[in-house]
């Protein structure tokens, strides 16, 4: 049996592929195809990371899926095959055609089992060159084994065979018959031989292609002398820590002279506009005097950092990527929580109220860099105000 999968949607799939081939992240490209990221994973390591040629340039000569699905309404109805061809703009002899071929042998229509055989159909897989010219394909691998890139290895064979076509092959022939195993013609094991190594293709981008995930940010390197010395409170620095498969997460927000600490409650996800609302919200619960500043990281969660600002008052700097030892009480606060919320559990089985427990243990647990006191005794009279 044909088994539906929304690879076999272009509508759905070639979006996802548009936003890779566009810069996006994965999961901003999966979110405009009205998916999500782990899909997307799932879909980018199917294809080995090549962005499939079917179902890219179609001109509305096939049904859709959603076609599809208004008929299969159709039929459960009643409606007659003009009243249906009517509804989506197609020809009755179209919709006959279709409850023809891709209904079951009882005569029944599902939308998703009849897209599934429409999309095998008209499959017309071309074998791949490398996996019918056994003694070119022999030649690549031995070349690929002793480290040659695939554009090495294509340049030789023109020089080995220039009046041999059959024995040339191109560069991207060979990268899309390592990274694509549908076309069954070289063993991926044999992209460890590559410069990169990595297992699924990633798309070059040019200089300025990609996003930036904080619009208009404010570096670290501006950031008021006085959060440097921590002599003054009211600089806090902050982040997620990450749940399992990265389907939830906390918000994690410390003072950086009093290691007081604070969590956020996202329950519902971490998208810029979720982290916004429950950032701005608590620290709203703060005294004027100790919103002085916000440090984060380089994460798409602050994609709304300037809402947060202002409705918050409180001035938000960026560290530079990959400098974790800037937010380095963030740092070691994070590591603290880990003994609450192990690394691959489930965060969003926390309720609010498991947060502010969490939280009020922290700040009642002495620490070094405070003398020993603790951070609820060094900020509690600053929290009066």
């Amino acid at each position: 049996m044909v088994r539906f999968s929304y690879r076999m949607v272009p509508e759905v799939y070639q979006v996802f592929w548009a936003g890779m081939a566009a810069g996006e992240f994965i999961n901003d490209a999966a979110i405009a195809a009205g998916s999500y990221r782990k899909q997307g994973s799932r879909w980018l390591a199917a294809a080995g990371g090549v962005r499939p040629r079917r179902g890219r340039n179609l001109r509305g000569r096939c049904l859709t899926l959603a076609q599809r699905e208004e008929i299969a309404l159709g039929r459960a109805r009643g409606d007659s095959i003009r009243a249906i061809a009517a509804i989506i703009g197609r020809s009755p002899s179209t919709v006959s055609r279709e409850l023809r071929r891709n209904a079951d042998g009882l005569g029944r229509y599902r939308a998703t089992s009849a897209h599934a055989l429409a999309y095998h159909r008209a499959s017309r897989p071309k074998p791949a060159k490398l996996l019918t010219n056994l003694r070119l394909r022999d030649m690549v691998e031995a070349d690929l084994a002793k480290k040659y890139s695939p554009e090495q290895i294509a340049g030789r064979l023109k020089v080995e065979f220039p009046d041999q076509p059959e024995m040339q092959v191109s560069t991207e022939t060979i990268y899309q018959s390592l990274y694509v195993q549908s076309r069954g013609a070289l063993k991926q094991e044999l992209t460890r031989c590559l410069r990169t190594g990595r297992a699924v293709r990633r798309p070059s981008r040019k200089v300025g292609q990609r996003k930036n995930r904080i619009p208009n940010m404010i570096n670290i390197s501006e950031r008021p002398a006085e959060a440097d010395d921590r002599a003054v409170p009211g600089h806090w620095e902050g982040d997620l820590i990450i749940g399992r498969k990265n389907l939830s997460a906390i918000g994690t927000l410390v003072e950086r002279t009093t290691n007081y600490t604070m969590l956020l409650h996202l329950p519902d996800g971490y998208t810029p506009e979720l982290v916004r609302d429950a950032l701005a919200a608590k620290i709203k619960t703060l005294p004027e005097v100790l919103r002085a500043s916000l440090t984060w990281d380089q994460g798409p969660e602050m994609g709304k950092w300037k809402q947060v600002s202002v409705d918050a008052d409180i001035d938000i700097f960026f560290c530079d990527p990959h400098a974790p030892w800037q937010r380095a009480t963030n740092e070691n606060t994070n590591g603290l929580l880990r003994q609450y919320f192990p690394k691959s559990s489930d965060l969003s089985a926390h309720n609010a109220d498991d947060l502010d427990w969490v939280a009020a243990e922290l700040n009642d647990r002495p620490r070094k860099r405070l003398g020993f006191k603790k951070p609820i005794e060094q900020i509690g009279p600053l929290l009066l105000r």
